[in-house]
């Protein structure tokens, strides 16, 4: 598999008190730009809710980090007339030269807490399949 970005970008709003405050704390040293607070402060969340996060994924069955399928895997499912569910916190992806086709003949679902990644015509063949 392809080196895949290990990060992905997200937006949010944060209040103007609470921007100046995270900002107030860079200015002060505690942390080396609003980035590295937020992050820090995700992070602390997830410890704190680390036994329940693992008990769901435990409970869910979902494969934790990374879970990927290429073509020629895809190819050996259908000729074994078998299907997959796509089941991961963290990243899902289907290989790029995955046909749409192959994709529904192998890929019964597709649950994704994270980033799903593959082309578009894929994810819009497994859109209905998607949770």
């Amino acid at each position: 598999m392809p080196e895949v970005d290990k990060s992905e970008k997200i937006t949010i709003n944060v209040g103007l008190v609470d921007l100046g405050q995270i900002d107030l704390l860079v200015d002060e040293g505690f942390y080396a730009n609003r980035t590295d607070f937020i992050r820090t402060a995700i992070r602390r969340q997830l410890d704190i809710r680390s036994e329940a996060l693992n008990e769901t994924v435990a409970r869910r069955t979902l494969t934790l980090g990374t879970q990927h399928y290429s073509r020629h895997e895809l190819e050996a499912l259908r000729a074994a007339g078998r299907t997959v569910e796509l089941r991961v916190l963290g990243l899902g992806s289907i290989a790029p030269d995955v046909s749409p086709e192959l994709a529904l003949a192998t890929i019964a679902s597709v649950e994704v807490l994270g980033s799903f990644r593959a082309s578009p015509a894929v994810k819009a063949a497994l859109a209905p399949r998607t949770t």
